[in-house]
């Protein structure tokens, strides 16, 4: 999602890349569930995201919707999906009764990004650190790979990066397309073509880009 941010209000005005050490660390989040319960719609879910729950929960994109666990809305131009939190504070319906993430190991990116985030420039991104979001003190330095903890991280970065850029193209598409009709058709294909689309469990990336090639 795109955002017009002011860094020096919201981070300690650094940029860093994957092997960097940054002041993340929070001892696993024990006793804290607040980011999981105040996050709104914001949790997009990018194609890696949903090959992931698909292979984790063993569930299609059609029941994750049907049960409530995630929910469509409109984002940059087109429609997304994004995980749904339940009302009066419940959070994300993926929390156990504990308030612990129950699928941890398979949990969305931007879920294994916070309180870090994203900003994309000259061809690429660099990470930031969001320094009032999350209520833990005293935080320790963590290296931002280890924080993320995804396997191949090049090849999951250069899927992000290609991610945004295709949607990116694909808004300014929405936008230019004039009639409501080719609009909609534009904001719907990509909803069509990345995730109503079952993935198979094999490599995601070469799913990914076939798809991508066909756009």
């Amino acid at each position: 999602m795109e955002r017009e941010i002011d860094l020096a209000e919201i981070s300690d005005g650094k940029l860093y890349g994957a092997e960097d050490l940054v002041k993340v660390g929070c001892g696993d989040c024990a006793g804290c569930s607040s980011c999981c319960r105040e996050t709104g719609n914001t949790i997009l879910l990018d194609p890696y995201d949903m090959w992931q729950l698909g292979c984790g929960t063993g569930m299609t994109f059609e029941t994750l919707l049907g049960q409530g666990r995630i929910e469509l809305n409109m984002a940059d131009g087109v429609v997304l999906p994004n995980l749904k939190l339940g009302e009066n504070g419940e959070g994300c319906s993926f929390l156990d009764r504990e308030g612990r993430c129950s699928i941890h190991a398979f949990r969305p990116g931007l879920c294994r990004l916070f309180p870090l985030g994203r900003v994309y420039g000259d061809g690429g991104f660099r990470y930031f650190i969001q320094i009032y979001e999350c209520e833990k003190k005293n935080r320790s330095k963590v290296k931002v790979k280890k924080w993320l903890g995804i396997p191949e991280l090049g090849k999951y970065e250069a899927f992000v990066l290609a991610w945004h850029d295709y949607l990116k193209d694909m808004g300014k598409q929405v936008k230019e397309a004039g009639e409501e009709a080719r609009m909609k058709e534009l904001a719907m294909s990509v909803l069509k073509t990345f995730y109503l689309r079952p993935y198979g469990k094999e490599d995601f990336y070469s799913q990914f880009y076939g798809r991508l090639a066909e756009n």
